[in-house]
Order: C-alpha cells, then structure tokens, then sequence
C-alpha cells in the first residue's frame, strides 16, 4: 500500500503492509531489526500502541477512521508506551523522522492507496 499527505502531495511511505487480524496486530513490527525509508505498517483497529521488545526508534501517526491525523509520536523509542488517542482507529508506524520529512501535521489528511 502506498500512503500521500493529501494536505502537502508529499509520499510518506510507499511500501506499507496492513496489519488487520489479532496475530499481525500483536507481532506488529517485533520481528522486525528496523524499517527502511519507505516501509510501514498499519494497524487496523488501533488506538493505542507500546514499544516493548522493539529494537529500534520509529515515528508513529493516529488516524481516524476518515485517516485525518489525530495525534503524532516522533522518534519513540523501545520500551514505551503511547497514551490511548480517543478518536483514532488506525496508527501508521513509520521509520523515525518521516513525520518531519513528509511534513506531516495534526489534521492532515492521508490516503491511503492499494
């Protein structure tokens, strides 16, 4: 999946998987030694997310269900806990400091393209 920032047509990431059932929204980015420019992950449903066991500092953006950025977390680092975000449904977990290099700001609207 590729995501846009509708509000700036600048790409985010262009290699996005969903994670979408109980298994992949639990394992998450665990397996995982990092994120190279480009990638993510979507978890579907989603308001809240930890760090625990991870490897490896990563942006993350709280969508609503229209995908509007509800709330952002730069550069969190292993071992975290973000706060629970009423109103988001989704969290797109992406390489640290791609909030910044895709300018990415509270009320923007992402698409989200298959």
């Amino acid at each position: 999946m590729k995501v846009i920032n509708k509000s700036n047509q600048k790409l985010v990431a262009d290699r996005v998987r969903v994670a979408n059932n109980p298994i992949s929204r639990i394992v998450g980015l665990l397996n995982r030694a990092g994120l190279e420019k480009g990638e993510g992950l979507l978890i579907v449903p989603c308001n809240g997310i930890h760090s625990f066991f991870m490897r490896f500092r990563f942006d993350a953006v709280f969508l609503d269900k229209g995908n509007k950025v509800k709330y952002l977390i730069k550069n969190m680092k292993p071992w975290q806990l973000s706060p629970m975000i009423f109103g988001a449904h989704s969290i797109l977990e992406l390489p640290a400091a791609t909030i910044e290099e895709a300018d990415i700001k509270l009320n923007d609207a992402l698409e989200l393209i298959y």
